[in-house]
């Protein structure tokens, strides 16, 4: 079992002792870095000045595009013959980022995602699917390697074929699966057709995207799971940094190996608890590819108490991304905003797409496609103008912004067996 109590529910004194400890050896690991060197020497920040948790805020920022800059091996602390692994993220705009791994981060990251496992009650008892690409991203080995720690049965199914992924769960009689939740919905629909129950599931693990609660409902409702929310990023190893407990109210970091700030998106000053901002990480265990005060791009919070579960450090299940984003017509609007509003309509489908274009008097303008459930489609026109009014009513008191709603028939529009991609902004193309 990896119910590890001495770190998870570590008093505040001791946590913050452990994290200074091990933000200066971090510090130490940076300076094989050239990237870091350069940057600590031109922003006259000396690793000796970092006497308190508190002195992080003195150390720069590293952005994402930093590491773009660094392809392939520029950001590596240690030589080639001590990096086992790598892993890239998906490059969909230039260059990927290259992520490296020792033994000892495998090592640690596979513990870290067994302790996710078992915080959820996962055991070796369990049949694990996992349902995620087994390439370069990380999601696939991440997990894989996790519950095989804990000693589960694991199918590695990876991504498609979801007529036999429903066969497998029903055949190998699994108990908990892993994928996107795009996926997961898409999983529901087709066992349904089937005529599948999908009786021994369980457990839902949903990553790499955020989601609604109420996606949340209607994937435990529809594929009869517990469904929980998982976060990583592949710059802080893979999934594994923060994860919910049975209590499903926030995720847990897990403080011993991640520091977090939440600082304003804009300014990149820090925000305290209850205030809504980017989440910056610097991981603290680190070998291969150390960072200082990464920024992740997502947004969410600090809780200000702690869980009745025992362990300390919550955050908010994440709201979207800094550039996920939408800017419409000076609003902020984020996909999940809508994702929450269309779910939770009996009559709307699981699938939306969002569509943004420059209109009259070069105005912003938002569509949004949605898919009705058959039952619902085949009924009177007057009644799908009626839905159509309503949909558009309630989005407008969610978002405080007017939008184009288009009811579309079940199964036109793309499912996705990855991350999903439901936006499509033109404004800049047409």
């Amino acid at each position: 079992m990896y119910w590890d109590e001495k770190h998870e529910t570590m008093r505040q004194a001791e946590l913050e002792a452990l994290q200074l400890r091990r933000l200066r050896e971090t510090l130490t690991r940076v300076q094989n870095v050239e990237f870091y060197r350069d940057l600590l020497e031109r922003e006259g920040v000396r690793a000796e000045e970092i006497r308190t948790l508190e002195d992080v805020r003195r150390l720069p920022f590293t952005k994402k595009q930093d590491l773009r800059s660094g392809y392939p091996f520029g950001f590596f602390a240690v030589p080639m013959r001590d990096v086992v692994r790598i892993h890239t993220t998906s490059g969909t705009t230039g260059k990927p980022t290259v992520v490296g791994y020792t033994r000892g981060d495998l090592d640690n990251w596979s513990g870290l995602i067994a302790r996710n496992m078992t915080m959820v009650g996962l055991t070796a008892d369990d049949v694990f699917q996992n349902a995620v690409n087994m390439g370069m991203f990380t999601g696939g080995l991440g997990f894989h390697y996790g519950a095989e720690k804990i000693g589960m049965t694991v199918l590695p199914a990876g991504t498609g074929n979801t007529k036999r992924q429903v066969e497998m769960i029903d055949d190998f009689g699994v108990t908990a699966i892993h994928c996107t939740p795009s996926y997961a919905m898409h999983l529901a629909e087709v066992a349904e057709e089937m005529g599948s129950d999908l009786a021994s599931l369980k457990c839902g693990i949903f990553g790499a995207e955020a989601w609604s609660d109420a996606t949340r409902s209607e994937l435990q409702d529809r594929l009869g799971v517990t469904a929980y929310d998982s976060y990583g990023l592949s710059e802080l190893y893979g999934p594994g940094v923060a994860f919910e407990c049975p209590e499903q109210d926030g995720l847990h970091i897990w403080h011993d190996s991640y520091l977090v700030e939440i600082i304003d998106p804009v300014t990149g000053e820090p925000l305290g608890p209850g205030e809504r901002g980017e989440l910056v990480v610097t991981p603290l265990v680190k070998e291969a590819m150390p960072l200082l005060r990464y920024r992740t791009g997502d947004i969410t919070m600090l809780y200000e108490d702690d869980c009745p579960c025992g362990r300390t450090m919550r955050i908010a299940r994440f709201s979207g991304r800094v550039d996920d984003m939408l800017i419409i017509r000076g609003i902020n609007v984020f996909p999940s905003q809508i994702e929450h509003v269309l779910m939770a309509m009996p009559e709307v489908g699981d699938q939306f797409m969002v569509y943004v274009d420059r209109g009259e008097r070069h105005l912003d303008e938002m569509t949004i496609e949605v898919e009705i459930k058959r039952r619902f489609f085949s009924g009177e026109l007057a009644d799908l103008a009626r839905l159509q009014e309503r949909i558009v009513r309630a989005l407008r008191e969610a978002l405080e912004l007017r939008t184009h709603v288009r009811l579309v028939e079940p199964g036109s529009l793309p499912r996705f067996e990855g991350k999903s991609k439901r936006v499509i902004d033109r404004r800049g193309t047409l």
